[in-house]
């Protein structure tokens, strides 16, 4: 007795999918290991790449921005101020440069094989968790370093919202990484902006000013960008050094999951057809 199975795209644009991708969770898995070994498979470095870039970008800010600009760090080590926003900041950059672009880099393979599309960005997310823990990882050296030496860090019970920060980084590259990469089926320019805008996107965000720092009349602007919240609540809780509110927190969580549930329903949509237009 032959088993035929029927693949047929979905009508209902509220459709999320998610039990199909639960059935593809083991191609999951094959992705998350594939993105992960194949970044830096063919460098001389490998892995120590993910140490390098955080690192370099640290000692930078600190030289610019710390020693020469003079700019306020709360009292905290400049190397490490500047540290915990990168390492928060790149999570969240990562995911989205890299599923902005998940039509148009995995065409050959979308064209050959069936299998949910939403399963590719998931992956990306989940394999740069793995390269946000070796950043997190050079982190804690650096933070254990300074509290040897005697440096005033003054971590407390904030900490416990660091996995809810690690799911609204996450969930904010990914939703916002689909929907763009739905976008650049038919305007390639778009991923280029994403680019340059992700980068000029982290001056509007306490990465490299504490809120403290921004003139009363900025401050609202600034706590517009839902990253801002996050990596405040993350230097807060490590280094309690900055400011925590519950607001900038919750409208960042908020904007994650509407930015998540547009993402996926939009990249639904455009998958039945995007052959037709990469």
């Amino acid at each position: 007795m032959s088993y035929q199975h029927s693949i047929q795209p979905k009508d209902n644009f509220f459709d999320l999918r998610f039990k199909e991708i639960w059935l593809y969770r083991d191609l999951l898995i094959l992705f998350v290991r594939r993105d992960f070994v194949a970044k830096y498979k063919q460098t001389v470095l490998g892995p120590i790449w993910f140490f390098i870039q955080p690192l370099f970008q640290s000692i930078i800010m600190a030289v610019v921005f710390g020693n020469m600009a003079k700019l306020s760090t709360e009292g905290v080590p400049p190397l490490l101020f500047y540290l915990a926003g990168v390492t928060s900041w790149n999570y969240f950059a990562s995911c989205l440069k890299t599923t902005s672009n998940t039509f148009t880099a995995n065409s050959s393979l979308f064209g050959k094989v069936y299998f949910p599309r939403a399963v590719t960005p998931i992956s990306i997310v989940i394999s740069n968790i793995i390269q946000f823990g070796i950043g997190l990882l050079l982190f804690f050296l650096f933070y254990f370093y300074y509290i040897v030496q005697g440096e005033s860090l003054h971590p407390n019970l904030v900490l416990a919202l660091f996995p809810l920060l690690v799911l609204i980084m996450g969930g904010m590259g990914l939703g916002l990484g689909m929907l763009v990469s739905a976008m650049t089926t038919k305007y390639r320019d778009l991923q280029y902006l994403v680019e340059f805008g992700v980068q000029l996107l982290m001056y509007a965000t306490p990465v490299i000013l504490p809120l403290s720092a921004i003139p009363e009349k900025y401050k609202l602007i600034m706590l517009l960008n839902p990253m801002s919240g996050v990596i405040e609540t993350f230097k807060y809780g490590f280094l309690g050094s900055g400011t925590f509110l519950w607001g900038p927190l919750v409208y960042s969580l908020i904007f994650t999951i509407i930015i998540l549930l547009i993402g996926l329903l939009v990249f639904n949509k455009t998958e039945k057809n995007f052959m037709d237009t990469v």
